[in-house]
């Protein structure tokens, strides 16, 4: 990382999560999302909010609603746990100030791919329709590898209400932590074979990317893709990952 930019990022971890969030450059995230399928966000997370993120895992469990050992759904090698209402405060407020700043970009796919859903500008507001839907359980979680662990490629699909960006942010280091484990999104473009993206993170990166398609410019207009989303396998370590869904689960 240049210099300049280790002193921007040193700079934005001083201030709180919203403001960080707010200084983005989301003009060039949602270029990234147009022609890459996903886009990421350096230095979001202190070392610090990292560690305390990723020792919730081992800690209450009343913080959580429920825990997943993937092996034993054919999910993949790992566990994970989805946070209970009332969400810890950085989770809650990631949520809230991600989402205003990605709705614009949700409207835009939905209106190019003639999909007539339409989201609102307030998180609040779009759980709230979750919700009414019977959509009422929380989807953000914690994800703990450990070597030999992977996970599947997949989509996370709730109910009939799915907002379509998702944002996962590495809480552990890369190297120091773990080696392996490295995020992978694929594409599935009509009559093509699939692409796949590994997009490499540090520690407090997040990545933005589709949670079930996103449009795509071809010769005849857009077309919908089909995308999904995993982690390689562990070589070694442990790997903490926090994941920020913004539509809830029946």
């Amino acid at each position: 990382m240049h210099s300049k930019t280790r002193t921007s990022t040193a700079r934005r971890l001083k201030t709180p999560i919203p403001e960080r969030v707010e200084a983005l450059d989301w003009e060039h995230i949602a270029a990234e999302l147009d022609t890459q399928g996903c886009a990421t966000v350096r230095g979001m997370l202190t070392p610090a909010e990292c560690a305390g993120l990723a020792e919730l895992y081992g800690g209450d469990d009343t913080v959580f609603r429920s825990r997943v050992v993937m092996a034993r759904h054919g999910f993949g090698k790992g566990e994970y746990k989805y946070f209970a209402y009332p969400l810890p405060d950085s989770v809650s407020v990631l949520r809230t100030a991600l989402y205003p700043r990605l709705a614009p970009i949700a409207n835009r796919w939905n209106e190019t791919l003639g999909i007539d859903v339409r989201f609102p500008e307030a998180h609040a507001a779009f759980v709230e329709r979750c919700h009414e839907a019977g959509q009422t359980r929380p989807t953000p979680l914690l994800l703990r590898y450990v070597e030999g662990d992977y996970n599947c490629l997949h989509q996370d699909l709730y109910g009939e209400h799915v907002f379509p960006l998702q944002v996962a942010f590495l809480l552990s280091a890369p190297g120091d932590d773990f080696t392996g484990g490295e995020f992978v999104l694929t594409e599935q473009r009509p009559r093509m074979q699939s692409r796949a993206e590994v997009v490499p993170l540090g520690q407090g990166d997040g990545v933005v990317f589709p949670v079930h398609h996103r449009p795509v410019k071809g010769t005849r207009g857009h077309y919908r893709v089909n995308m999904r989303h995993g982690v390689s396998r562990l070589r070694s370590g442990q790997r903490h990952t926090l994941g920020i869904i913004f539509h809830d689960a029946r």
